[in-house]
């Protein structure tokens, strides 16, 4: 079995050590490639006004000058174009990737990108306290056996799985939970600073989400739920947007 890692962390990023770890324990054909740079929030955007650059770090790792989508694409079209890899694996994040984050994520658009070329695609991530260090182990200890069976799990064409990991060491995780996409709140995640000389800037994303301002926040069965209890979400995403209760409204009101 051949297998594509990628992230949007970066080439030097530590989760890509450590999905390389959990990807041999499955193959040892594994290739690596990954930005050169962090592309965190890049979500599904290729690089279309600037040349593509490929740097090889070292044997079947390389650097692409661009976002995750350019790597998959570049891979998959060019690197390893004598042959295509039969599984995509993304990560692991540096942070988690549930609710709406997956809609901003470079490393589920790595997976997404997987998936549009007719390859089983999966994101791993890491839920993170950014006053703490993140519990790698867990998901070193974990991810293989997740992977094993996800990668013999029968799926629907354009789906991808998005595994996330709980911030806490591996005895005290509580299992693993088949979960839905969530939904919270980003009310707290512009933050306004002033620099030296007293002029305003903003950073989007810094500050630490909560998970009570939005209702639904820690509704069952949801991705946040399972994070937040301790517990390893694994959520299937589709590609397909489609919302089909709105659809057949639609069609209700213009199709005469």
């Amino acid at each position: 079995m051949r297998i594509l890692l990628s992230n949007d962390d970066g080439i030097n990023g530590h989760g890509l050590k450590v999905l390389e770890k959990i990807a041999r324990t499955l193959s040892d054909d594994v290739w690596i490639v990954a930005p050169e740079l962090d592309q965190s929030g890049s979500s599904h955007s290729l690089t279309l006004r600037d040349p593509l650059r490929i740097r090889e770090v070292s044997p079947k790792k390389f650097a692409v000058s661009g976002t995750p989508t350019d790597c998959v694409m570049m891979a998959v079209s060019h690197i390893l174009k004598d042959k295509r890899p039969d599984l995509v694996l993304s990560g692991v994040n540096y942070g988690s990737n549930m609710a709406e984050d997956v809609t901003y994520s470079g490393t589920i658009a790595a997976a997404f990108e997987g998936a549009l070329l007719n390859i089983r695609s999966i994101a791993f991530s890491i839920n993170i306290q950014h006053e703490h260090p993140a519990k790698w182990a867990t998901a070193e200890h974990f991810g293989p056996d997740i992977l094993k069976k996800l990668a013999e799990t029968p799926m629907d064409k354009n789906v991808i799985f998005n595994v996330n990991f709980p911030d806490t060491i591996v005895s005290s995780v509580k299992g693993i939970r088949i979960t839905t996409q969530g939904h919270r709140s980003g009310d707290d995640n512009i933050i306004a600073c002033k620099d030296p000389r007293g002029r305003p800037y903003f950073w989007i994303g810094a500050g630490l989400y909560r998970y009570a301002p939005c209702p639904t926040a820690l509704e069952p069965g949801t991705d946040l739920e399972a994070i937040h209890s301790g517990y390893i979400s694994i959520t299937p995403l589709s590609l397909n947007l489609t919302h089909e209760q709105t659809l057949n409204s639609l069609k209700g009101s213009f199709e005469l």
